[in-house]
């Protein structure tokens, strides 16, 4: 199957949004309880150096789709830890 390139971009980008917003629910959630009792501490720093280590992938072979989505995961996650260590425990 022969994709044109520029289709390729736009499916990257489209892949990109949606890995973007799979974190969004739950950091409203968290945001709305203020609770983030939960959520394991070890997945979210798990989650915060695969996201590292992709974008840095993501720069190594310049593709904005692996950076764009992996910045958005990333920054999304960074707001769970701070919730994580500034809501009180209920």
């Amino acid at each position: 199957m022969n994709i044109p390139a520029n289709w390729v971009e736009y499916i990257g980008y489209f892949g990109s949004f949606l890995t973007s917003i799979t974190f969004i629910p739950q950091v409203y959630k968290s945001w709305q309880s203020r609770s983030v009792g939960d959520l394991s501490i070890w997945m979210i720093l798990i989650v915060v150096t695969s996201t590292l280590v992709w974008l840095t992938y993501g720069f190594a072979i310049n593709s904005g789709p692996v950076i764009v989505a992996n910045t958005v995961v990333l920054v999304l996650t960074l707001v769970l830890l701070y919730f994580k260590y500034s809501f009180k425990k209920q």
